[in-house]
């Protein structure tokens, strides 16, 4: 398992989509095949145009297609909310 950051820009407004989907039980069953949920750390922008997740992730490529638009399940809601995103891998010092 490898510790990521994952940080994106929402557009105005859809932020509750964006939760939404990612609590439901679809973008749940989709996150399970990335990363172990049970270590997720989630936090959002104070105007919420922004979130950070801090992920263990044990499928990287699973990680890349739920991100950049190739996963079926998560295209359509990441093509309506999300701005852009960046992925940084996580070393403990």
């Amino acid at each position: 398992m490898k510790d990521i950051l994952v940080v994106a820009k929402l557009k105005e407004g859809k932020f509750e989509k964006f939760m939404g989907f990612m609590q439901s039980e679809e973008g749940m069953n989709e996150r399970r095949k990335i990363a172990d949920l049970t270590k997720t750390l989630g936090t959002a922008s104070p105007d919420k145009s922004s979130v950070m997740f801090k992920i263990s992730v044990h499928d990287e490529g699973a990680l890349n297609s739920f991100l950049d638009g190739s996963n079926p399940i998560s295209k359509p809601i990441f093509d309506d909310v999300m701005v852009s995103y960046e992925i940084f891998e996580l070393n403990k010092v």
